[in-house]
């Protein structure tokens, strides 16, 4: 019987993603992405907070370089990949570190869409708010780029 090794997350985009390129041009991006499971309070009343989870991500050739592209910090974003560990030595003591290498990854929410479309909305008469919203939510095809299904599911 063979194995799976599938990661899939969705999260925020720690920071603007780092590109390198190796010798041949070969292009390399990393980024952290962060996971949060929302806190609660339990029957007796007890707080318990929020979890935050980073995760190494790495992205290879044509990947890479449209993240370079598209990616942004704060962007919540579907990854899927595979774990790899890596390790080497440093100082005398030797090293690991546990990678999401992606395979597929899609933009669900750009904050600074949303914003500059909130900021517009409320400019606007009441009325004429609530009619931009409507049509918002009739997702019209650019909308659907921003995150289609996903779109509005995961938001902060």
């Amino acid at each position: 019987m063979s194995s799976v090794n599938k990661v899939i997350l969705i999260g925020n985009v720690g920071a603007d993603p780092e590109v390198r390129y190796l010798d041949r041009g070969v292009a390399i991006a990393t980024f952290n992405l962060a996971t949060t499971e929302r806190g609660y309070v339990m029957q007796n009343g007890t707080q318990v907070p929020d979890v935050t989870e980073w995760h190494s991500i790495v992205l290879w050739r044509n990947l890479a370089e449209w993240a370079q592209q598209n990616l942004k910090k704060s962007m919540k974003v579907y990854v899927e990949g595979k774990l790899k560990t890596r390790s080497w030595e440093k100082d005398g003591q030797i090293r690991r570190k546990t990678e999401v290498v992606a395979e597929n990854i899609q933009i669900l929410y750009r904050p600074e869409i949303y914003r500059n479309q909130n900021n517009a909305a409320n400019n606007q008469p009441a009325d004429e708010a609530v009619e931009s919203a409507n049509d918002e939510a009739q997702a019209a095809p650019e909308a659907q780029e921003q995150g289609g299904f996903f779109n509005g599911l995961f938001r902060n």
